[in-house]
C-alpha cells in the first residue's frame, strides 16, 4: 500500500539516488564545520515531521500522530516530542535586509548611475549649490529613515560593501554585496538561494503539465583547463550583466507603483561551477 498523500508516483530508487548526489556537498560542508551525523539526523527527523504537518497533511483532522508516523516513518513517541519544538526562523540578518536594498537601489536606479550605467561614487551629503547631485545620505534616506546614514555607512564599510575613494567619496565595491565568507549573512543567502532553486526544480518534477519554473543550464565536459578558464570568465560577466539588467527593471517597476499589499517575491539566480573530473574508467 502506498503512503498517504503522496503527490506523485516518482520512482523511489531514482529519487533516492538523486537525493544522495545533491546532499553530498551539504554533508561535506557539515562535516568540515563540525556538525556530526546525529545532529543532522535529528534536524532531518524534525524537518520530516514539520513538512508532513505544514505542507502535506493540510487538513487539521488528518494531522494525527499515527498519520504522520505512517507518512514519515518516524516513531509516534518521537513525533510528539518533535511537534513541541519551535519551528526554524527565516528572518534575514539586519545587514542583509538593509544593505541589499541599498545596493539594489545604487546599481539599479538611474539617478545613482553614471553615463556608462555604472554606480556612481557618492559624496556623504549633497543637494546644495556646491554638490547638487545625488549623495549617500539621500540614497540611504530613499531606503530607510529609521537608521542614521552615518551608522549605515559604518556598517557597510565594516562589511566591505563600500569604501572611501581618493576624493573622499563613498564607492561601491566592484562585487557589490559579497557577504563575508562563513558569516551569518552568507549562510542566509546560502539557505535561501539553494532552497529556492531546489523548490523550483522539485515543482517542475511534480508538475502535471508544463514546468512552472525556468530551470536550465549549459554544461560541457572534456574541456582543457584553458577552455574552462575562458568559459568561466565569460559566464561570470554575462551572468552579472543579466542580474544587473533584472535589478534595474525591478527598480523601474517598484518605482512606478505603490507597495503591494500581497507580499509576493521573486528570486532569479545564476551559478557557475567547474571542477577537474577523474579520468573515465578504462581511459588510456
Amino acid at each position: 500500500m502506498s503512503p498517504p498523500d503522496r503527490p506523485s508516483a516518482l520512482p523511489p530508487a531514482a529519487l533516492l539516488q538523486a537525493a544522495r548526489r545533491l546532499l553530498r556537498p551539504l554533508v561535506r560542508l557539515t562535516m568540515q564545520s563540525g556538525l556530526t551525523f546525529p545532529v543532522l539526523a535529528d534536524a532531518l527527523r524534525q524537518l520530516f515531521v514539520e513538512v508532513a504537518v505544514n505542507d502535506i497533511l493540510t487538513g487539521a483532522k488528518t494531522r494525527t500522530d499515527s498519520r504522520i508516523s505512517l507518512l514519515t516513518g518516524v516513531h509516534r513517541k518521537e513525533i510528539r516530542r518533535l511537534r513541541e519544538l519551535p519551528a526554524d526562523t527565516i528572518e534575514a540578518p539586519d545587514i542583509v535586509t538593509l544593505a541589499s536594498q541599498i545596493v539594489a537601489r545604487w546599481v539599479g536606479a538611474a539617478r545613482y548611475a553614471g553615463i556608462d550605467g555604472r554606480p556612481l561614487a557618492l559624496p556623504r551629503s549633497g543637494g546644495g549649490e556646491t554638490e547638487p547631485g545625488p549623495s549617500f545620505d539621500e540614497l540611504v534616506a530613499s531606503v530607510t529613515t529609521d537608521v542614521r546614514p552615518r551608522a549605515v555607512l559604518d556598517d557597510l564599510i565594516s562589511h566591505r560593501v563600500v569604501f572611501m575613494d581618493a576624493q573622499d567619496r563613498i564607492a561601491l565595491n566592484a562585487g557589490a554585496f559579497l557577504p563575508r565568507p562563513g558569516g551569518e549573512e552568507q549562510l542566509f543567502y546560502f539557505a535561501r538561494n539553494l532552497h529556492d532553486h531546489l523548490a523550483a526544480a522539485s515543482a517542475n518534477i511534480g508538475a502535471a503539465g508544463a514546468p512552472p519554473f525556468l530551470d536550465r543550464s549549459v554544461h560541457y565536459d572534456r574541456l582543457t583547463p584553458a577552455q574552462v578558464d575562458i568559459l568561466r570568465a565569460y559566464a561570470r560577466d554575462a551572468a552579472m550583466q543579466l542580474l544587473l539588467d533584472i535589478n534595474r527593471r525591478a527598480q523601474e517597476l517598484t518605482g512606478m507603483t505603490p507597495a503591494a499589499t500581497d507580499q509576493g517575491r521573486i528570486n532569479v539566480g545564476v551559478y557557475v561551477f567547474d571542477e577537474t573530473e577523474p579520468p573515465a574508467a578504462g581511459a588510456v
